[in-house]
């Protein structure tokens, strides 16, 4: 089994490069933390993959969390504390495993890369 973990961007946020980045970074450690020690354990024997995609808004973004939710993935959604970019609380990113490969692709699957 091939495992990686996702993370879904807001395309209608415009971050910058740099507070994009930062985002990206806080909801793959989260995810991890939040997920299962096997399945982390195997995604970081393998390099740790990571697919960044594009949602458009904030609403797309909570319809996949939702979805996550039922095909049993860990998640983490990230709030911005506000301090540069956007409002405290802004919903950025949200974080989807590690798990394998076809569970989450048959989820997030059709989404573009940022």
């Amino acid at each position: 089994m091939t495992y990686k973990q996702v993370i879904l961007v807001r395309h209608d946020l415009k971050l910058p490069k740099g507070k994009l980045a930062t985002q990206v970074a806080h909801a793959s450690l989260e995810a991890a933390s939040n997920s299962y020690g096997d399945a982390v354990r195997e995604w970081r024997n393998q390099g740790g993959k990571k697919v960044v995609l594009k949602v458009e808004n904030l609403d797309e973004l909570l319809k996949y969390k939702d979805l996550c939710k039922s095909a049993k993935l860990k998640t983490a959604l990230i709030k911005d504390a506000g301090h540069t970019v956007v409002e405290p609380g802004t919903i950025t990113c949200l974080g989807v495993g590690p798990d394998t490969e076809e569970k989450i692709d048959k989820i997030t699957g059709k989404l573009k890369m940022v």
